[in-house]
Order: C-alpha cells, then structure tokens, then sequence
C-alpha cells in the first residue's frame, strides 16, 4: 500500500481529542514540518503540519475557503462540492477522496466554520464532518469521525500554520499503514498549496471578514 494517506479533511472539526500530545518529527522539506502523536483509545496517530508561508491571513483564507478547487491542490481529491453557504465565514461542502484498486474511495460532508481572534488577529478554521445532506454512495466508504483544525497567525508580513489532524478512515485500512505514509499526503497537499498562492485570485484576494 503506498500514497493513500491523505488529507481527508482539509479544513476539518474540532480539535479535544488532541490536547497536550506528544509530538514527534516525521518529515522535515521545503520547510514543511510534519508530526505525529499516538492518540489514547485509537490506533490511528494524529498529525500535525507547521510551516510558514509567504501570504496574507485573506491570501489563506480565501484559499481554504474556496472548496472547489480543492481538487487542484488537495492531495488525491476527486471532487470536491460547495453544498451550502450560510455566510462567508460559514459553508458545507462533500469531498471524494480517490484511494488505489482494490481500496474502496472515502468521501465526507463537513461544516466549515471560521473565525478571528480580534486581538491577536489569529485565525482558526474548524469543520466537523456531518451526517446526511449527500446520500451515501455505492463503493465509496463515507468517513464519520476525523478531528483537524487550522490555525493560521500572522508573523512579520508572512502567516505561520499549524494544521492538526486525527481522521479514522473507516472501512479496511490497516492502522499500520495509515500510521506508516502518514506523512505522504499532508507534505504533498503543502507543497501544492504554496504553488496555488501564488494565482492572482488569491495572492489579490481582500476579505471583509479579515483583518490582516
């Protein structure tokens, strides 16, 4: 089994689960740092990336935010589908991940939340994945219970990142394969990301919502 570890959630839930780990460095390039951390009662290791980019807090934001084209940047994203937008701070979306033959697709509905610290001016993003609004599909396992966040602070004129994750995939992946490319995905999503900043739609962009 080999690059099927992924980014299930880019943008995903809440983060208890993963208060005070132990991290340890399991990949350092391009200045993308990736740790993992065992998690009481599960077999699955959390991960954490840190990195700082080039950007503007709106740069970032309005990247995160722009779901669909998740399918350019986020690691082995089939699609990805805007479902509703309550606010712009405050969105659905269905992702479908593709996982190599003979591995069943996963696929997910999460609830994109984003909000800013008026002080520190930090922003967090957080989405749990949700049941219903997409009927389950045929051969494609769909991913009920991940916790990640995104914390994006800004740092003399460039914006650091700290994204945590804990995803079960659900359906059969052994836990030490998951936990062996664990660091695949994420250092791949990251690499692209930085390109992806780089479009004039976002290294333009200008939030309302955000206070640079």
């Amino acid at each position: 089994m080999q690059k099927f570890i992924l980014l299930f959630l880019i943008g995903a839930c809440s983060l208890p689960a993963l208060a005070q780990p132990k991290w340890k460095l399991i990949a350092d390039e391009e200045q993308i740092r990736i740790y993992s951390s065992a998690v009481p009662e599960s077999k699955i290791k959390a991960i954490k990336v840190d990195c700082v980019v080039d950007a503007s807090l709106s740069q970032m934001v309005a990247l995160l935010l722009d779901v669909e084209a998740g399918t350019h940047w986020v690691y082995k994203t089939k699609s990805c589908t805007l479902l509703k937008r309550v606010s712009p701070t405050d969105l659905y979306y269905h992702s479908e991940i593709s996982l190599p033959w003979p591995l069943d697709n996963r696929d997910f509905v999460a609830h994109l939340v984003t909000r800013q610290d008026p002080v520190t001016k930090a922003v967090t993003i957080d989405g749990p994945v949700v049941a219903g609004m997409v009927p389950v599909k045929k051969n494609v396992v769909r991913v009920s219970d991940s916790k990640g966040r995104w914390v994006l602070t800004p740092a003399a004129g460039k914006v650091r990142i700290e994204y945590m994750l804990h995803t079960d995939p659900g359906g059969y992946l052994p836990a030490w394969a998951v936990n062996a490319f664990a660091a695949e995905g994420p250092m791949e999503t990251f690499k692209s990301m930085k390109q992806h900043l780089k479009l004039p739609k976002y290294r333009n962009a200008s939030l309302t919502f955000i206070a640079n």
